[in-house]
């Protein structure tokens, strides 16, 4: 298999300029993998890299676009100085996306940005939720219509600990293989998950078979040790740009690290054909049911 890791050697976050080859690799699902271009933690930020920094009722620790700090514990000096943090490292993220992809920027939609102090190992889950198996992102509760999912990563560990992954088959290979396997898509199924409030909004087809992308992948285990696969240890003080819904990942190990979410309408790609809605819809024959108007996406009729 053909490495599915882009290594970009740029050690300054201002130095960075993007290019057709990377824009290229990135929306086929690859890696851009920067290992010299560290998050600098500024004096007194040290204090802020411990687990239990984090309430243990939640995930993670996030900033969300209004500025407000969820999931931390301690006084308010201590929340202050994480969200400084985090908005930094939000800051350059941004600015990061904007040099690499210019042509995104207008379109693009800031999510929370979240800290992840837990180490990996020990965090006990199902196998649904368990990102240590190799999955492409989908959310149960969250359709998306096909706005992509990009994220950006950095390794903050102060013990050089190295953030563990999986990286995978490209996305139309597992398409290919779990398509055949996926449930149908049900409009009135749909309906009542939105009436019941089990989602946030009416389950696309799209949404629906990346769901069953994302169990299947998880839930067969002959694929998880035997399909193609590379694994890279991303180094304290470097950073990774991909989209989560079309790079094949699991995270296997690590400690401490930073991630910065941004939503891509469809049709805002350099290259939309490469798109997961665009690969599904040619591999199922049709247009995908979901918004209106949204680039290939039609609303499902009534039955």
């Amino acid at each position: 298999m053909e490495s599915q890791i882009v290594r970009i050697e740029n050690d300054e976050w201002h130095t960075v300029q993007g290019n057709d080859a990377w824009r290229a690799a990135l929306e086929a699902g690859k890696v851009l993998f920067f290992p010299n271009l560290a998050f600098q933690l500024q004096p007194g930020e040290q204090v802020l890299l411990r687990p239990d920094i984090r309430d243990p009722g939640v995930r993670n620790i996030s900033l969300n676009v209004d500025g407000s700090l969820k999931g931390a514990v301690g006084d308010a000096a201590t929340q202050a100085a994480l969200a400084v943090m985090i908005a930094r490292f939000r800051e350059q993220a941004s600015a990061l996306i904007a040099a690499l992809l210019p042509f995104y920027v207008s379109a693009l939609r800031l999510a929370p940005t979240s800290y992840r102090p837990t180490q990996v190992e020990t965090r006990t889950q199902s196998w649904r939720a368990d990102d240590r198996r190799l999955h492409v992102d989908a959310f149960p509760s969250r359709p998306n219509y096909g706005e992509r999912i990009l994220r950006v990563f950095a390794n903050i560990n102060p013990d050089g600990a190295a953030r563990v992954w999986r990286v995978g088959e490209p996305f139309e290979t597992v398409a290919r293989k779990f398509l055949p396997k996926a449930k149908p898509y049900v409009p009135w199924q749909a309906r009542l998950l939105e009436k019941l409030r089990v989602t946030k909004s009416l389950r696309s087809e799209y949404d629906h078979l990346m769901l069953q992308l994302h169990d299947g992948m998880k839930s067969d285990m002959d694929f998880q040790q035997h399909s193609q696969q590379e694994t890279v240890g991303f180094p304290a003080g470097s950073v990774w740009v991909c989209f989560s819904d079309q790079a094949s990942h699991a995270v296997m190990s690590g400690q401490y690290m930073l991630e910065q979410t941004l939503h891509l309408p469809p049709g805002h790609a350099y290259d939309p054909s490469a798109s997961p809605l665009a690969i599904l819809t040619r591999l199922v024959g049709r247009p995908l049911y979901g918004l209106d108007g949204a680039a290939g996406i039609t609303r499902a009729s009534t039955p």
